[in-house]
């Protein structure tokens, strides 16, 4: 029998979302604030570990970020029937020392200069809020602010999370509201 190329211990936590949980791993998966969201299938080609967890009918969307993969699964299936094998694909498949990602460059481009006020907006978001949306096994990404509005993406948990509302509008909205004066609301895709 071959000895597995890595050792791999996985724990599972749940999220405010009942319909996700979070695998996390004894270590990184990526690096340097890298993420996946996976919605369905279709977006998973590059990835072979997303696409096995397609394979169980159950699962509706995947996410990767730094040493963990958050599941969400279909509504009217319980976790217990679940998520044993999601566990057991995950690991297997780290265990395997496969690549995640078929891609080969996974550094995302440099951001363009921001102007000031974009640039503290993303400060507050990376400091104030991405820690907290990432426990909860997601991922917030800025995408613009005009006008005084503030579009993101939640991804992993957060998204189609009963919460993300509450989260998004009693959290975020009113952490940088606060903070950024300019800010008069904070709408999210998804959401």
């Amino acid at each position: 029998m071959m000895e597995p190329q890595k050792t791999v211990n996985l724990y599972i936590e749940a999220n405010p979302n009942p319909n996700s949980l979070k695998f996390v791993a004894n270590f990184m998966l990526f690096s340097d604030g890298n993420s996946f969201d996976f919605p369905d299938v279709e977006s998973a080609s590059d990835s072979p570990l997303a696409l096995q967890l397609f394979a169980l009918d159950e699962v509706e969307r995947v996410f990767f970020m730094s040493n963990f993969i958050t599941v969400t699964k279909k509504e009217g299936i319980e976790w217990i029937e679940l998520r044993e094998k999601v566990k057991g694909v995950i690991k297997e498949y780290l265990e395997s020392g496969a690549s995640l990602m078929e891609q080969t460059n996974l550094s995302a481009p440099p951001p363009p200069e921001d102007p000031q006020l974009v640039a503290k907006i993303k400060e507050i978001l990376e400091e104030y809020v991405k820690p907290a949306v990432e426990q909860d096994g997601g991922a917030i990404v800025f995408e613009s602010f005009n006008e005084g509005v503030v579009k993101v993406a939640l991804q992993g948990s957060c998204s189609g999370c009963p919460s993300s509302t509450i989260t998004l509008k009693a959290g975020i909205e009113n952490i940088l509201t606060t903070m950024v004066p300019e800010v008069k609301s904070v709408v999210a895709d998804g959401v």
